[in-house]
C-alpha cells in the first residue's frame, strides 16, 4: 500500500468519464469505459499491454477523439472545445511520456525553459530561472542543468520528463509507463517521486502501468482493464482479492515469478 494518506477532496472530481468507446478499424479497445478522478488523488489504470491503456490518457489530453461517450477535465467537455481552449486545457494537464521526449540537441535547463517561453512568453528571465530551479530541485537533478540528455541515465532521463511537465504547474498528471524499461532501484526512485509530487504540487493523477510494484506504491485507488471496460476498482488489497484469473495471472507475475 501507499507510505503515505493522500489530502483528497472527495467532493471534487477533477476528470470525469462516462461510456467511453474507441475503435480502431474492427480493433475495440475501449468499450464503455467509466473513472471518476478526484482532486489530490493518484488512480493507477492497470493492464496488459494493448488493452488501451494508453488511448485512454491520450483521449482525456484530447490527442485522440472518442467515438462515443463523455470525458470530462476540470469542468471542460474535451471533445467540446475548439483549438485554443484545447490548448489552454492542456496547460493545466501535464502529460508525461513514456521515454521522457527530451529534444536531444538541448540541454537540460534549455529543455525545461523552452514550454515556459512558448507558452508564458511575457516571463522575466530571472522568473524562468527560479521555476527551473524549483522543479530539478523536486527531481533531485539540480546538477544536470548544463548536461546534455544523452549524458544522462534512463532513470535521469524520466525524471527531467517528469520536471519538464511539472513547470507548467499542472493541476493534473498523466503518466504513460513510467517504469517501463529501469532498473528495479530506479523504479522504486521514480514510484517515490510521483508520490513527492502529488504531496509538494498539489496533483491529481492518472498512472498507466503494467507494473504491480508501482501501482502498489502509487495508487490510491487501482482500476483494472480487460476487453476495453474496468473489471475491478478499488485500493490494492480490494483489487487483489480477487478470483478472477487475470488479475491472479497479473498477481503471480509480476511478485512470484
Amino acid at each position: 500500500m501507499k507510505p503515505f494518506t493522500p489530502d483528497i477532496d472527495w467532493n471534487e472530481k477533477v476528470i470525469s468519464i462516462r461510456g467511453l468507446y474507441k475503435s480502431f478499424g474492427e480493433n475495440r479497445v475501449l468499450q464503455g469505459v467509466d473513472l471518476d478522478l478526484y482532486k489530490g488523488e493518484n488512480i493507477v489504470v492497470l493492464g496488459r499491454s494493448g488493452t488501451g491503456k494508453s488511448v485512454l490518457i491520450k483521449i482525456i489530453a484530447g490527442l485522440l477523439k472518442q467515438d462515443a461517450g463523455t470525458v470530462n477535465v476540470l469542468g471542460q467537455e474535451v471533445s467540446q472545445l475548439k483549438s485554443a481552449e484545447l490548448r489552454e486545457l492542456r496547460l493545466k494537464v501535464g502529460f508525461c511520456f513514456q521515454h521522457g521526449a527530451l529534444y536531444d540537441s538541448m540541454t537540460v535547463g534549455e529543455n525545461l525553459a523552452f514550454p515556459l517561453t512558448r507558452n508564458e512568453p511575457g516571463m522575466k528571465r530571472e522568473q524562468r530561472e527560479k521555476r527551473i530551479e524549483i522543479v530539478l530541485d523536486a527531481v533531485g537533478l539540480s546538477q544536470t542543468i548544463d548536461q546534455m540528455p544523452a549524458e544522462l541515465s534512463g532513470g535521469q532521463r524520466k525524471r527531467i520528463g517528469i520536471a519538464r511537465t511539472l513547470i507548467l504547474r499542472p493541476e493534473i498528471m498523466l503518466y504513460d509507463e513510467p517504469t517501463a524499461g529501469l532498473d528495479p532501484i530506479t523504479c522504486i526512485e521514480i514510484n517515490n517521486l510521483i508520490n513527492e509530487v502529488q504531496k509538494r504540487f498539489k496533483t491529481s493523477s492518472i498512472i498507466i502501468t503494467h507494473d504491480l510494484t508501482c501501482a502498489k506504491a502509487t495508487g490510491d485507488k487501482i482500476a483494472v482493464l480487460k476487453d476495453g471496460q474496468f473489471i475491478k476498482k478499488g485500493n490494492f488489497d480490494e483489487v487483489f482479492e480477487s478470483d478472477d484469473e487475470l488479475i491472479r495471472e497479473f498477481y503471480d507475475y509480476n511478485f512470484i515469478q
